[in-house]
C-alpha cells in the first residue's frame, strides 16, 4: 500500500524539521562553548546556523530552551561511560577503562565539555535538577561499588568520590583548557601522551598492596 501524497509531505516536513533542529543545536553548541550562556545571543546562533532568528524561534522558545536541550542531550552522553563500568569486571581495568573513555570524550567532544563546564561555573542554574536526580544517584552507586572493591582487597584504599573528581579533572582538562594545552605541547600529540600518563598514574594509585 503506497503512502498518500499528504503522508509523504508530512514525512518530508518531519525530516526537514529534524535537520533544521540539528543545524540549530550544532550552531548553538559552537557559540555557547565559545562565549558561554551569558555571552551568547540568538542572533549569534542564527548567524552560525545560517537560519533566520524567527525561524529559530519556530523550533525553540528561546536561548534558554536551546541551552537546556543541549545540556539534556549532553548528560545522557556524558554519563554513558560511568554507566558502562562493569561490577563483575576486573576493578582496576574497569577504572582505567573509564579514565580512557573520559579522555577520548575530551578529545572527540571538546565543545560539549566546555558547555558543561560553563554551566557548572555559573552555579548550574539550569542543570541543578539533573545533578541531584541523575548524577548524584549514579555517583552514589559507583562509590558503593568502589568501596566494595576496596573492602575485597581488589583496589587500594581511596575516597571513591575524590577519585571520580580526580578523573574528571585530569581528563576534561584537555578539552576545557585545549588552547593552553596546544600552546604548551606544541606539535606533540597531547592525547596520546595523556593516555599513557593518566593510565600509569591511576594504576599506581589503585593497585592493591600485594601483602
Amino acid at each position: 500500500m503506497q503512502d498518500t501524497p499528504g503522508a509523504q509531505r508530512a514525512r518530508k516536513t518531519s525530516r526537514i524539521q529534524m535537520r533544521n533542529r540539528k543545524r540549530i543545536l550544532d550552531a548553538a553548541l559552537e557559540v555557547f562553548s565559545t562565549h558561554g550562556y551569558r555571552g551568547t545571543t540568538l542572533d549569534q546562533i542564527a548567524e552560525q546556523a545560517g537560519i533566520s532568528k524567527p525561524n529559530i524561534l519556530y523550533y525553540f522558545d528561546g536561548k534558554e530552551d536551546i541551552h537546556v536541550t543541549l545540556l539534556n542531550h549532553l548528560m545522557d552522553e556524558w554519563l554513558a561511560p560511568l554507566h558502562a563500568v562493569d561490577p563483575d569486571g576486573d576493578p582496576l581495568e574497569e577504572i582505567v577503562g573509564y579514565v580512557r573513555r573520559k579522555l577520548e570524550m575530551a578529545r572527540d567532544l571538546p565543545r560539549e565539555s566546555r558547555l558543561f563546564a560553563n554551566e557548572i561555573l555559573q552555579g548550574a542554574p539550569r542543570m541543578a535538577p539533573h545533578l541531584e536526580s541523575v548524577l548524584k544517584p549514579l555517583v552514589d552507586d559507583t562509590a558503593r561499588l568502589i568501596e566494595a572493591w576496596i573492602a575485597a582487597g581488589k583496589l587500594a584504599p581511596v575516597d571513591p568520590r575524590h577519585l571520580l573528581f580526580s578523573i574528571w579533572a585530569t581528563t576534561q582538562h584537555y578539552a576545557d583548557f585545549e588552547a593552553q594545552v596546544q600552546v604548551l605541547m606544541g606539535d606533540a600529540d597531547a592525547h596520546k601522551g595523556a593516555s599513557a600518563h593518566l593510565e600509569r598514574m591511576f594504576r599506581r594509585l589503585l593497585e592493591p598492596d600485594p601483602s
